[in-house]
């Protein structure tokens, strides 16, 4: 049986994994993008979806525009508010899973504000404002993390952690 510290590396080992692989989605969707629309173009992929290259230099939906250092201070405590929580909890089984996708949707972004000043936005869907990889992880990443602190501690040995 795996001790406690095994378990952790594993879990923080998963998690660096999952948010490597997002990380390396988003930014490459989003060269791509970059490389193939102009900002403010759009082109219809399927009826109800279109592919757009739109700047974002505020928060989801665009609140906080111009507020770069509130918008910096916000996600930092958040993902910090996060590692520290895992931390805690680092034994609960698939915890490293909303985790990654946490750390990797934010640290997508991140690498847009720091670089372009804006994060790359590309799916448009009908009445929503556009989104990216990044955007799709934060929000599957909460919701993984709100089922697995419902979940509880369950079974350990069940090969989550």
């Amino acid at each position: 049986m795996a001790g406690p510290s095994s378990t952790a590396t594993r879990a923080w080992s998963r998690a660096g994994l999952v948010l490597a692989v997002v990380v390396l989605l988003d930014q490459l969707t989003k060269k791509l993008v970059k490389d193939g629309l102009d900002v403010g173009e759009e082109n219809a992929v399927l009826p109800a979806v279109k592919l757009v290259h739109a700047q974002n230099r505020g928060v989801a939906f665009s609140a906080l525009e111009g507020k770069g250092a509130i918008v910096s201070l916000v996600i930092g405590l958040a993902v910090l508010g996060l590692l520290v929580y895992v931390a805690r909890n680092i034994a609960t089984p698939y915890i490293w899973l909303p985790t990654g996708m946490l750390t990797g949707g934010a640290l997508g972004n991140i690498i847009d504000r720091v670089r372009d000043g804006a994060v790359t936005d590309f799916v448009k869907l009908p009445a929503w404002p556009a989104f990216n990889v990044a955007d799709m992880a934060i929000t599957f990443g909460v919701l993984a993390l709100l089922y697995v602190m419902e979940r509880g501690d369950g079974d350990a040995a069940d090969g989550g952690s």
